[in-house]
């Protein structure tokens, strides 16, 4: 029983790299293609889409993309709004990993 479990709980960290990695690129190309349609003055990705994808785990990468393609930086509600969203799953990842097991299971 004790095998199963570990072998589950490797599938889900797995899983859960797996997305993390998808979404934080997803993130980061959204920054960098709202970027370029601004520079365009083409149709643009709206600002929830952005927030979003931040807040469904792409917060690194959508900071990355912020300050790599110099997008956004100007916006306070970005520069503070993202690392807060970052700072919010860092707490709650920490607040997760580190509970009691007896809570999940």
């Amino acid at each position: 029983m004790t095998n199963t479990i570990g072998i589950i709980m490797r599938d889900i960290w797995a899983i859960l790299g797996v997305y993390l990695a998808c979404v934080n690129i997803a993130g980061f190309a959204l920054m960098g293609v709202d970027k370029l349609k601004a520079k365009r003055r083409k149709w643009r990705i709206p600002e929830a889409t952005l927030f979003l994808v931040a807040i469904i785990g792409g917060s690194i990468g959508s900071i990355a993309g912020m300050y790599i393609f110099r997008h956004k930086t100007k916006h306070m509600y970005f520069v503070i709004g993202m690392p807060v969203i970052l700072g919010l799953q860092i707490i709650g990842a920490i607040i997760v990993f580190f509970a009691p097991s007896v809570i999940f299971f």
